[in-house]
């Protein structure tokens, strides 16, 4: 076991950018693969199964969003706690982002579960894929409070440098459900098989088992961060979590309902469009997770910084951050646009479907260095505690940038493909924005205060 001690991530150096950027690349291109898989397993079962995995996926992202705000909250508390070398604060921290966390999900996933078909239904897909759906967005609501434990745990971990054992509980975490979701999907061996149904519940009880794994072994005390000695919700703490991470779930839940309008408006010309968006958001969201990893690395640098008294070294890690990645997402983006259509066709046989593909693939794929600047800077922001500044970033960008523009082409009648490019505006307006916020550097002065008990 480490200790503060022994284990001074202190420097902002390529190498420690990368110590702590590639586990959690690794780990989200995990959490990615599954989705794709998802997708995977349900094309050879129709475009309307790919249709209702897409939504219920897109429903699901909105809840793990809201969660996001806790876990920004987390990682920008326990890193300062941790990098001060104040032990008994990041514990604390760690448990009351849990509890709050479980409470969260608990409470967004009681009336998706209650109301899933209604919530499948605000899409406007035909009768079929809106029943697959609603069924694959009940059973994933219904495990969503493991998923909360999952995420909390691991955001905690990060924080103080530990981003090895996230990744091997997400490794067992993705093999089983991928395999227990195939095998309900089409009844394999004595299963029966559920279809698309048979994707959410499977992968969902795999999922919940490896959590239930990871929570037992913390509580024991496994890992560097243990559990706190008194277990009880810090007041002073979680009005903390709650000051820097309510902009924060503002902003996931404005981009995710954004997307969820976005989505419903790709929708309205068709399922071969609305599933081409989601095959295509599953293809490129490999690059998308890598610039997430190095976000990761950077709000946990830039803390933990702060938190020793090193602004300089905290702007630094910012900067190395930007540029590990813009590298690594401008390397896989080539990748994704040299191999579009094979890729394409390798996902679904549907031709509208590959060539609606293919196009938005090589929409998305120019937008990555805009992505990388949203993803690293922003994350440096939201570690030293400034989440205000990205919420109305995020907002602008999606308002002025996506969702009115979309609107007003598809009033025009122009076809889908303006609709894909408007992602384009968004993210050059918050990549702009963003430069300009870290380049004054007010962000560093931002001190969120730790319960010290």
């Amino acid at each position: 076991m480490n200790d503060p001690e022994s284990n001074p991530d202190t420097g902002s150096s390529n190498r420690q950018v990368w110590r702590l950027a590639w586990p959690t690349i690794i780990s989200n291109l995990l959490f990615t693969t599954v989705g794709f898989m998802h997708i995977k397993i349900v094309a050879g079962l129709g475009t309307s199964a790919v249709a209702a995995v897409s939504t219920g996926h897109r429903v699901f992202f909105l809840v793990q969003a809201i969660l996001m705000g806790v876990s920004v909250a987390a990682t920008a508390l326990i890193s300062r706690a941790w990098g001060a070398r104040n032990v008994s604060a990041a514990e604390g921290v760690a448990w009351t982002s849990l509890t709050l966390g479980v409470i969260v999900a608990a409470t967004v996933s009681v009336p998706i579960v209650i109301f899933s078909a209604e919530v499948a239904g605000l899409f406007g897909l035909d009768p079929g894929t809106t029943r697959q759906a609603g069924a694959f967005i009940f059973w994933m609501a219904m495990f969503n409070v493991f998923s909360a434990v999952s995420m909390v745990l691991s955001t905690a971990l990060r924080a103080t440098g530990d981003v090895i054992t996230p990744l091997w509980f997400l490794l067992a975490s993705s093999l089983f459900n991928v395999l227990i979701g195939y095998s309900l999907a089409y009844g394999i061996g004595p299963l029966p098989a559920l279809g698309v149904s048979g994707v959410a519940l499977g992968g969902s009880i795999a999922a919940s088992l490896v959590t239930v794994v990871f929570a037992v072994t913390w509580w024991r005390g496994w890992y560097q961060l243990r559990p706190p000695t008194e277990l009880r919700i810090q007041r002073d703490t979680a009005r903390q979590l709650a000051i820097i991470g309510l902009p924060s779930v503002v902003e996931q839940g404005v981009v995710q309902l954004a997307f969820l309008v976005f989505f419903a408006l790709v929708a309205k010309y068709g399922t071969a469009p609305f599933a081409a968006y989601g095959i295509g958001m599953s293809l490129v969201s490999f690059p998308i997770v890598v610039g997430f990893g190095f976000g990761i690395a950077t709000a946990t640098l830039v803390g933990q910084q702060l938190g020793a008294g090193r602004p300089e070294q905290a702007i630094a890690a910012g900067w190395r951050s930007l540029r590990m990645a813009l590298l690594a997402m401008a390397f896989i983006s080539v990748f994704l646009l040299w191999n579009a259509e094979v890729l394409a066709r390798f996902m679904i046989k549907d031709e509208e479907v590959v060539q609606l593909t293919v196009q938005f693939i090589y929409i998305i794929a120019l937008c990555q260095p805009m992505m990388a600047v949203e993803f690293t800077l922003a994350s440096a922001l939201r570690g030293a505690g400034d989440t205000r500044y990205p919420l109305l970033i995020t907002f602008l960008g999606i308002v002025l940038g996506r969702l009115l523009p979309a609107l007003l082409f598809y009033k025009l009648g122009l076809s889908v493909g303006w609709i894909f490019g408007v992602m384009a505006l968004d993210y050059g307006i918050k990549a702009v924005l963003l430069i300009r916020r870290f380049r004054a550097g007010q962000w560093v002065h931002i001190n969120p205060a730790v319960s010290r008990a």
